[in-house]
């Protein structure tokens, strides 16, 4: 099945569960919409979600575009840089360009810059917390739909390596609001109360975390 938005036709996948009580639809990066619901939901039901639902997927779309692009390009700590393949070294950042191989393993480049830095910063934040805390221990992974995670239990915090593509004040408010999962498990009013503690305008850097590219 296709569907057509704005003139453009993407590929439509209906996935029928048994256990799905309510449907819902999301963009995947082919931009394949996938919709799941209940194995006794006509057809006709699922398009008439789909046509109330239009401007929703309009803006999944969007911003599974942008992070497509994002993804293709280089940032590192917030700045964008142009892209300048090389045989001469692994990696090197100029003012606004990025000397880099073409079979570089970059991914594991990130995590080792990540390291060093997440680990300062982490130490930083935790420092100066309002709250009494443990003494969190850090991990480095890449994540595709989260920034950070707290383990409660065992007082890890898991940082997702792309935050090196994001400004230094994304990932402090990042950290921030994983040291808040220590007071406050869950993220009720008290626990963006204890965000706002640590990270007053924290607002303006969650937005930016999840931005993705540049103003236009």
């Amino acid at each position: 099945m296709v569907l057509t938005i704005d003139n453009e036709t993407y590929k439509l996948e209906i996935v029928k569960k048994r256990t799905t009580k309510n449907i819902y639809i999301r963009v995947k990066e082919d931009l394949t919409i996938y919709v799941t619901c209940n194995s006794l939901t006509s057809n006709k039901k699922i398009m008439e979600v789909i046509e109330n639902n239009y401007n929703s997927i309009r803006k999944m779309i969007r911003k599974v575009k942008e992070k497509v692009k994002y993804d293709n390009e280089f940032y590192f700590l917030g700045k964008k840089y142009d892209i300048i393949y090389t045989e001469f070294c692994d990696i090197k950042l100029g003012v606004d360009k990025v000397f880099i191989r073409r079979d570089f393993d970059l991914a594991k480049w990130k995590k080792k810059q990540a390291l060093g830095l997440f680990s300062k910063h982490l130490e930083m934040c935790y420092s100066n917390f309002s709250r009494e805390i443990p003494h969190p221990t850090l991990r480095l992974r890449k994540m595709t739909t989260r920034w950070g995670v707290c383990n409660i239990k065992t007082n890890v915090i898991t940082l997702n390596t792309e935050l090196i593509t994001k400004d230094i004040g994304c990932l402090d408010y990042v950290i921030y609001h994983e040291l808040s999962h220590l007071v406050e498990a869950n993220h009720s009013k008290k626990f963006w109360n204890v965000v706002k503690e640590n990270c007053p305008d924290y607002k303006k850097w969650r937005n930016l975390t999840n931005k993705y590219g540049e103003e236009e």
